[in-house]
């Protein structure tokens, strides 16, 4: 007596067809009773298949429940990572898109975060206790493997990749050239999601290759981007400014939402370029400022 294999949906299996329809193919299930073989529709095939042929599939359970083929399979590996689309959100977790006939479910025990559809995460791809094809996005071990030491790299580079992991020390990114980027917690100046891509400013490069990030810009850009909100101001208010270093902290907020430090840090940048200049309680568009 024939052996009986073990087939459950959401997984794939190599079965051999046993006979052809108009509309499919059946596969041999593996029970010996042809009434449980199981179809391969024509619309579910990539190529043509004849009588005889072993043709690897992917089984799911169609509308009534009943076990149906695809021949398309996932495009990835059992174990192998990939960035994978969020498809649908449930809950009791997500589905992802893997390239098979239907998307893999992933467990919400298996989510970093808040995950929403079309939204594109590091995942992999593992068999659970069920037999069941299923993704995670605890992929931290697997990503290190596939890292390598960063090369050539300095700090105040910048590199590109996507967040993969938030720990309470900070984030973890994966850059485009296959390095692992950790930016602490205090470096990140907003919220920030599993799955987003990043441009990290690198702040530290170890012996071994290993490095820091942060998502906050320098303090000259900071600077520079503050005194170009000054000046634009004093330009749209008739070139004066009736602010100085000597007003209150809620008052330089509430019309530049910027602190007092980084105002007066703005303004000697703006009075040393000589764009404005001191007058009695605050500022006015100075002589290299008029010229623009």
């Amino acid at each position: 007596m024939k052996d009986k294999i073990e087939l459950t949906p959401m997984s794939v299996a190599k079965l051999k067809v046993v006979r052809k329809t108009d509309f499919g193919a059946f596969l041999d299930a593996g029970t010996g009773n042809s009434d449980e073989d199981i179809l391969l529709h024509k619309n579910q095939q990539t190529a043509e298949v004849n009588i005889g042929d072993v043709v690897e599939v992917f089984l799911y359970l169609d509308p009534k429940k009943k076990l149906t083929a695809s021949m398309r399979v996932p495009k990835m590996k059992v174990g192998q990572i990939a960035r994978l689309k969020v498809i649908n959100v449930t809950k009791n977790g997500a589905f992802l898109e893997v390239g098979a006939e239907r998307g893999i479910f992933m467990p919400f025990a298996e989510m970093i975060g808040k995950l929403q559809v079309n939204d594109i995460v590091w995942a992999k791809l593992y068999i659970d206790k069920s037999g069941r094809l299923a993704t995670s996005m605890k992929v931290s071990d697997e990503i290190r493997r596939a890292a390598k030491p960063a090369e050539n790299v300095k700090k105040d580079d910048t590199l590109t990749g996507a967040i993969y992991n938030i720990t309470d020390a900070g984030a973890f990114m994966f850059s485009k050239e296959r390095y692992i980027v950790f930016i602490p917690r205090n470096e990140i100046p907003r919220f920030l999601k599993v799955g987003e891509i990043v441009t990290a400013r690198i702040t530290f490069v170890d012996n071994e290759g290993k490095l820091n990030g942060s998502l906050k810009d320098t303090k000259e850009n900071i600077m520079n981007s503050d005194a170009e909100k000054i000046f634009k101001f004093m330009q749209q208010n008739g070139g004066n400014l009736n602010l100085n270093d000597n007003s209150a902290p809620e008052e330089i907020y509430k019309v530049f939402r910027i602190s007092k430090a980084a105002f007066k840090r703005a303004c000697g940048h703006l009075l040393k370029e000589r764009l404005i200049e001191k007058i009695d309680n605050g500022y006015k568009i100075g002589s290299q400022g008029s010229k623009g």
